[in-house]
C-alpha cells in the first residue's frame, strides 16, 4: 500500500487577483491565494480524500510562508521542505503571480514576479527520497516543465526524483509545459533533461507545440486555427513522440478557443494502450482560465490512480478542467466525483 497518491516537486508561491473581474491597473482590492501549476494538479485528488505530497522549500519566519503552509494543509495536501533564512531583505521570498481574469473581449493579463525565489534552490538531497519512494510509496510522481526548467538547481531535482522515483516503480507523469523565457540561453541543456525525463514518463500532457519546442518534433503543417484541424495535427505528432518514448501509456492534451474571456471551447484529446479517445470541444463559461490545464491533468491522474478505463480518464479530466475555469481559485476542488460527472454531463440543474 502507497502511503502517497500522488507527489510532485513545486515552488510554492502566491497569486494576486483582482475581485469582481477588474483589471490590475485600476483595483486595490485583492484576493490572495497560494498556488504552483504542479500542486494545483495534485488538488483533485487530494480534494477526494486521496493522500498526495508537495516536495518544496519555504523561507523561515516568513508569514507569506506560514500562509503557504495553511493553505496547503486546507487544501489536504501534506508537504516537505527545508525552511531557509531570508538573508535580508534582499535574499529569499516565494514567487508573486499578478493576474486578472479578464472580462468579454478585454483578455486575462499575467504578471510573475519571481526575482530571489526560494524555489529556485530546490535540490534533491533536501528529501529523504529513499524514504519517500522506496519505503512510503508514491502512486505517481507529476512533474512539470516549469518546475523544470526554472533554474540550473530544479533541473537537476527533478532528473534525480525522476530517476529514483522509477527505481521503486512510481508511475511518472510529465507536463512539457514549455515557458520561453525560462528556456532562453538554456536551450540545450533543457533539451537534454527533457528528454530525459520523457523518456523514462508513463503519462506525456503538452500541446503540440510543447512536443516541437522541448522535445525537438518537427510538427505537421498548420491547417489553421481550427479545433479540428489541431486534433489531426496533434495526432500526427503523437505518432512522431511514440516511436521516440514508446514506454509511455498516455499522451494528452487539451484542445481550446478563446470566444471570450468569459467563454471558451473546450476539449481533449488523449491516446492511451494503442487507441486514441476525444472529448469533442464544448462551449464552456469561464469564471477564470488559468488553472483549467492543471485541472485536466489532475483528473487525468485521478482515474489513471482509480484504475479506470482511459475514456473515463479523459472524460473526469475534461470536467476537472472546466471545475477549475469556473472558479476564481487556480486549482479544481471537487466536493465529490458526483460533482465532476455532472459537468461531464451537462447536468447543472440544483442539487438539493
Amino acid at each position: 500500500m502507497k502511503k502517497y497518491a500522488i507527489a510532485t516537486v513545486t515552488s510554492m508561491g502566491l497569486r494576486i487577483t483582482p475581485q469582481d473581474r477588474m483589471a490590475v491597473q485600476n483595483s486595490n482590492l485583492f484576493y490572495l491565494q497560494a498556488t504552483s501549476a504542479e500542486s494545483n494538479v495534485l488538488n483533485v485528488s487530494s480534494s477526494l480524500g486521496k493522500e498526495c505530497l508537495v516536495m518544496t522549500k519555504f523561507v523561515a519566519g516568513s508569514p507569506m510562508a506560514d500562509f503557504i503552509k495553511r493553505q496547503l494543509r486546507a487544501r489536504n495536501i501534506r508537504f516537505e521542505g527545508k525552511d531557509v533564512e531570508q538573508g535580508g531583505p534582499w535574499g529569499y521570498r516565494h514567487q508573486f503571480n499578478i493576474a486578472d481574469s479578464g472580462f468579454g473581449l478585454r483578455a486575462p493579463r499575467v504578471w510573475n514576479d519571481r526575482a530571489g525565489e526560494i524555489g529556485r534552490t530546490l535540490s534533491a538531497d533536501d528529501f529523504d527520497l529513499e524514504r519517500i519512494f522506496g519505503q512510503e510509496g508514491v502512486g505517481i510522481l507529476h512533474l512539470s516543465g516549469l518546475i523544470a526548467a526554472m533554474s540550473e538547481e530544479t533541473t537537476k531535482c527533478c532528473l534525480e526524483v525522476a530517476r529514483v522515483a522509477k527505481k521503486y516503480g512510481t508511475l511518472v507523469s510529465f507536463d512539457l509545459n514549455y515557458r520561453a523565457t525560462f528556456w532562453k540561453g538554456r536551450e540545450e541543456e533543457l533539451s537534454k533533461a527533457f528528454s530525459e525525463i520523457a523518456s523514462v514518463a508513463d503519462i506525456l500532457v503538452g500541446n503540440e507545440e510543447d512536443f516541437q519546442l522541448c522535445l525537438g518534433f518537427k510538427g505537421p503543417e498548420a491547417g489553421g486555427k481550427e479545433l479540428a484541424s489541431k486534433i489531426e495535427r496533434f495526432k500526427v505528432m503523437i505518432e512522431q513522440v511514440r516511436e521516440k518514448y514508446p514506454q509511455a501509456r498516455a499522451y494528452a492534451t487539451t484542445l481550446r478557443q478563446v470566444v471570450s474571456a468569459n467563454e471558451h471551447l473546450w476539449g481533449a484529446i488523449l491516446w492511451a494502450d494503442g487507441e486514441w479517445y476525444v472529448e469533442e470541444p464544448r462551449p464552456i463559461q469561464v469564471m477564470d482560465r488559468i488553472g483549467g490545464g492543471d485541472g485536466f491533468s489532475g483528473g487525468l491522474l485521478y482515474g489513471v490512480l482509480n484504475g479506470w478505463t482511459p475514456d473515463k480518464w479523459l472524460g473526469f479530466g475534461w470536467a476537472s478542467g472546466v471545475l477549475a475555469a469556473s472558479s476564481l481559485n487556480d486549482y479544481a476542488e471537487p466536493a465529490d466525483e458526483k460533482q465532476v460527472w455532472d459537468i461531464y454531463k451537462g447536468n447543472a440543474r440544483v442539487q438539493r
